[in-house]
């Protein structure tokens, strides 16, 4: 049994131990959650290099106690080459390679935003203490994980005809083994040059003329244009009231308006016990109307046919909730999208907390790995549809639909929680499976995410779109969901990863931290 950790001093959470004793560790020197998060970020995309990496985007939101949160939307659109007319001869974009490295990165300009966010917060810690551990497991190695093994031997045909991977991610043209080291030190050397010159050199320095020049020369639409001329942005985040709470996520292009509408439309069908069979029902059925709306309406901010906030205010949640039948299932053939991100969170001393969610899209994104500098980049632009009338149609400068939606609950008695997994499609579904048991259903914060858990349509790679439970749900609860029409499938696993690895921090008003992590996953909760 895993149980709730604890502290007083600050906490944070991460799919992987030395991510979170990266941040943990921070704390402890003085630094407050954003610089702890930015050391968390940069260490696992050393140590944790199949979900995420420097070539990929982030998402932010920052709670300070007394104020509203910041959200930081580190998206990258897509390069100005980057239009059908590119992909000429293609009938979609390629999912690996070069042509799926057509998006700018944006998780190193979020790390720069959040850290701007925080520069009232007091004295600054030097860069190079934030970029420390992820320098030194880079140079000196880590070890894979079970993870990166399987998911490294899963795809490694179709990865190994992407420059680089092969000489980055095997061992002697192998599949490297669980424990075995791994050390990437041109990624290293990247890392030194960003503590040194500062993180804008990602986008406007040398580092940026060498990703560029790399990135044409492989064949891929990004320019140095490109580069110079991004910018993280801060946004609105969209809000959901409930009885005890508000709920912050980010607004489009990511899924966090479902996420949002999910946990509002269950709190307002009223069910009493939770871990029932009409727990279930009502989440699953509640993401089937949440899914249904993001798919019609969420893409590039600048190009969403209506407004997505009005979405969750009271008149619209009444129009979805009497479309939901307690009694019997929705028939759901919609084709889901996979994903491969992170999750992390991060509270310090003061109650300032992140909720922080960083992502390549698919596992080892493109599968490129840039020749001078190591860095892998992500393959989000592959969301894309060559269809010029598509909702979401390729066009320079648009930014993709993006599955990643970090979390945030701020409760009515002063309690602030942040939340989040990885999982692609899951995502807004794990959440809610974590929030309601702790928040509605009286589970601990460690319980709600260790217990199981289930998942409607694809991810991992998976194909099929069914409703997939893991093993440990009662057999009565299973027959009861297919009585109600449910296309049950039972995974052989007891704790599966195609369920995402979650995470979760509740700071309390008196000073208490609580935080949590996936026995799913290779993370932990560290505290001090």
């Amino acid at each position: 049994m895993i149980h709730t950790r604890r502290s007083y001093g600050g906490m944070c959470v991460a799919p992987h131990h030395l991510a979170a004793e990266a941040g943990r560790d921070v704390l402890k020197a003085g630094g407050n959650a954003v610089e702890a998060m930015v050391a968390a970020a940069a260490a696992v995309a050393v140590v944790y290099p199949h979900m995420n990496a420097l070539g990929g985007d982030g998402f932010w939101l920052i709670h300070e106690p007394g104020k509203l949160p910041v959200a930081i939307d580190a998206c990258g659109p897509a390069a100005a080459l980057a239009t059908p007319s590119f992909y000429a001869g293609h009938a979609s974009i390629p999912e690996r390679g070069p042509l799926a490295a057509l998006t700018m990165a944006g998780t190193v300009g979020g790390w720069h935003e959040a850290l701007a966010v925080a520069a009232d917060w007091g004295q600054a810690l030097a860069l190079e203490r934030l970029l420390g551990d992820a320098i030194q497991h880079a140079e000196q190695g880590v070890a894979v994980t079970r993870s990166q093994q399987q998911l490294t031997a899963k795809h490694r045909e179709r990865l190994s005809q992407s420059p680089g991977f092969s000489e980055t991610f095997l061992s002697a043209g192998e599949v490297p083994m669980e424990g075995s080291r791994l050390r990437q030190p041109r990624l290293a050397s990247t890392l030194r040059r960003l503590a040194a010159a500062g993180l804008d050199d990602f986008y406007r320095g040398e580092l940026a003329t060498s990703m560029a020049s790399d990135l044409e020369a492989l064949g891929s639409p990004l320019r140095v244009g490109d580069f110079n001329a991004y910018r993280p942005q801060r946004v609105t985040p969209l809000e959901a009231s409930l009885d005890s709470a508000t709920l912050y996520n980010l607004p489009a292009p990511t899924q966090g308006v479902a996420s949002l509408m999910i946990l509002a439309l269950y709190e307002r069908l009223r069910v009493a016990e939770g871990e029932s069979v009409e727990h279930l029902h009502g989440l699953i059925e509640a993401t089937k109307r949440a899914f249904l709306l993001r798919d019609r309406l969420v893409t590039d901010p600048e190009r969403l046919p209506s407004p997505l906030q009005p979405l969750l205010e009271e008149e619209a949640l009444q129009r979805e909730l009497a479309q939901i039948d307690m009694r019997r299932a929705l028939p759901w053939p919609h084709q889901a999208a996979p994903g491969d991100t992170i999750w992390m969170g991060c509270v310090d001393r003061q109650g300032r907390a992140v909720s922080f969610i960083q992502s390549i899209f698919w596992e080892f994104g493109s599968g490129v790995v840039l020749p001078e500098s190591g860095v892998l980049w992500q393959n989000r632009g592959i969301s894309f549809s060559l269809d010029a009338d598509s909702l979401r149609g390729l066009g320079s400068g648009r930014k993709p639909f993006h599955t990643l939606n970090p979390a945030l609950a701020r409760f009515h008695d002063g309690r602030t929680l942040v939340y989040g997994t990885m999982g692609g499609e899951g995502q807004p579904q794990t959440q809610a499976a974590v929030f309601s048991r702790y928040a509605f259903h009286g589970m601990s914060l460690q319980q709600a995410i260790s217990a199981p858990r289930w998942l409607l349509g694809r991810t991992w790679g998976e194909s099929s779109t069914n409703l997939k439970l893991e093993s440990r749900f009662p057999e009565a609860s299973v027959a009861a969901l297919r009585a109600m029409d449910h296309d049950v499938e039972v995974l052989p696993e007891a704790f599966s990863d195609s369920m995402g690895h979650a995470g979760g921090i509740v700071h309390h008003p008196e000073g208490l931290i609580e935080g949590a992590h996936d026995p799913r996953s290779d993370g932990g909760a560290a505290g001090c």
